[in-house]
């Protein structure tokens, strides 16, 4: 009974860490009215180049051409022409160093309106890394620590060029399997050299006709990719609310397939651990019990969740303490806590052995790199602990711990933050457009590197900028950053919050004491 008091008790704990202030009613209005504005400018400066008045610098239709269905006309390659091209130089920014807690960018400036940039020559080093999916630090360059990884290039060299099932195969794949396979808690693993695909290429192999896919309105774009490429029917629930995920499943059971009203053959529940525009966690005990009671199955994507939660990083499945083989099949990627490339699915030894011979990204792709492979093994030995120390842990730690001081302070400084407090995707939510691009260059003119983003990936109103936290930021850094914010938040006005919080930090959580029997 304590047991279970502890982890109901978590559960509950977690739900409430999770935020999703509204903003003022004023701001709504002035984000859709500077869209207005701007698309309206946009229409004017169209009829310009119509005209002749304003060169146009996209592609173009050739006057042969032109009874032809038209390829550069509709409302996303205007938006890109006339909304997106104006604040162009904030993204796609070149970097010349290691992506770590620090970084350098070369400099570019545009002489016509961003269609175009050229390099200065000059270099900006030492920016804050705000931005990238460095969770626990191991995208580094210290020649201690990447000593095997140097040694397994010696050795292999840096590609297969060939697939697994030809003679691609190589002892450090079978290797990372099985460690990845024990870190997991599953009977087996198979490794991708993409992360996006495996997604993309392997829902197809699970699921097709006849089956349903529930999928979060939230979900990413590989999830969404693969399960439109499986042909299986989709349908979406409103993000992490269980009401809707089980209208759905009722319904799905009840009825049947359209028409016919024959019974499924399968349904795919697909959701992800941490979602990485939001922040938000997975309700994966809710999820799992309702999986159980209508017979469904459950994917789970940890890209931005694996070794970025839990005690021990095993995921959002230590962070609820959930059974592993309650997942049906479990999958994540290298690309974020690990410092390397590539992904996993993960389940019982028949899941994983139907995929080697059915999923297009093991039949098709070629093998992972060699010191890739290396790279991960050597980052999962230290979360383990098998290289004999403890860095592992003190980074998982050291990740948690500047996830809570940053969301903390920025709560207190008055910012609209989204997101569960565990985790290390912080979105700050900017809203006007105009305000978007003024951020993230005020933000480098002050060397701090972030992500800014807006339509189409986010919904029109909810423009923001997303920082990642990493165990390599040292509070000094932190520091720094929230410093300058609280600066610019203040120059552009971006306070949006209408809450209170106490700056004095909790000091014990109620799950600290023992439930007196």
């Amino acid at each position: 009974f304590r047991n279970t008091y502890h982890s109901l008790k978590s559960t509950i704990l977690q739900y409430q860490r999770e935020s999703f202030e509204q903003a003022p009613m004023y701001v709504a209005v002035m984000t859709y009215l500077g869209f207005g504005i701007v698309t309206l400018f946009g229409y004017l400066r169209d009829f310009l180049r119509a005209v002749g008045l304003e060169k146009c610098h996209l592609a173009q239709e050739r006057d042969e051409q032109k009874d032809f269905v038209p390829l550069y006309q509709d409302f996303e390659n205007f938006y890109t022409r006339n909304l997106y091209m104006r604040v162009r130089d904030n993204w796609n920014r070149p970097v010349c160093s290691l992506p770590g807690p620090v970084f350098d960018l070369m400099e570019r400036v545009s002489d016509d309106y961003n269609w175009t940039f050229r390099f200065t020559g000059r270099t900006i080093h030492n920016a804050i890394n705000m931005g990238s999916y460095n969770y626990l630090g191991f995208a580094e360059n210290n020649a201690d620590f990447l000593k095997t990884v140097a040694d397994i290039t010696h050795q292999y060299g840096v590609g297969v060029c060939s697939t697994r099932q030809e003679i691609g195969n190589l002892s450090i794949h079978e290797e990372l399997e099985e460690l990845v396979a024990s870190f997991l808690g599953v009977e087996s693993t198979m490794t991708f050299g993409m992360g996006f695909a495996t997604n993309s290429m392997n829902i197809p192999a699970l699921v097709g006709k006849g089956c349903l896919i529930l999928s979060d309105e939230l979900n990413h774009t590989s999830l969404i990719l693969g399960a439109r490429l499986s042909g299986a029917t989709i349908r979406v629930f409103k993000h992490n609310n269980m009401h809707s995920l089980e209208k759905m499943l009722r319904e799905a059971v009840c009825s049947g397939q359209p028409r016919t009203h024959r019974p499924w053959k399968k349904i795919l529940i697909m959701v992800e651990g941490i979602y990485s525009m939001e922040g938000s966690v997975v309700q994966l005990p809710e999820i799992v019990a309702l999986k159980k009671k209508y017979k469904a199955y459950l994917y789970l994507d940890e890209a931005h969740s694996i070794g970025a939660v839990g005690a021990s990083g095993r995921g959002v499945t230590e962070l609820f303490d959930v059974n592993p083989a309650d997942v049906d099949v479990m999958m994540g990627t290298f690309t974020k806590s690990f410092g390397a490339a590539g992904g996993y699915i993960a389940g019982k030894k028949e899941l994983v052995d139907y995929l080697r011979s059915h999923s297009h990204s093991a039949v098709y792709a070629s093998a992972m790199s060699p010191p890739v492979t290396e790279q991960i093994i050597r980052a999962m030995k230290c979360i383990l602990g098998k290289d004999g120390g403890r860095e592992g842990i003190r980074r998982i730690r050291q990740l948690a711990e500047n996830t809570r001081y940053f969301r903390a302070r920025l709560k207190e400084m008055g910012f609209i933050i989204y997101g569960n407090d565990d985790s290390p995707v912080v979105p700050i939510l900017l809203y006007m457009p105009g305000k978007v691009a003024a951020f993230a260059r005020e933000m480098l003119e002050r060397k701090i590197g972030v992500v800014v983003v807006g339509f189409p990936a986010t919904p029109i109103s909810e423009a923001r900028a997303r920082f990642c936290l990493s165990a390599a930021h040292t509070r000094a850094m932190l520091d720094q950053v929230l410093h300058h914010l609280n600066e610019v938040g203040d120059a552009l006005c971006l306070k949006f919050s209408q809450r209170k919080y106490s700056p004095r930090p909790d000091l014990y959580e109620e799950t600290d004491f023992e439930l007196d029997s």
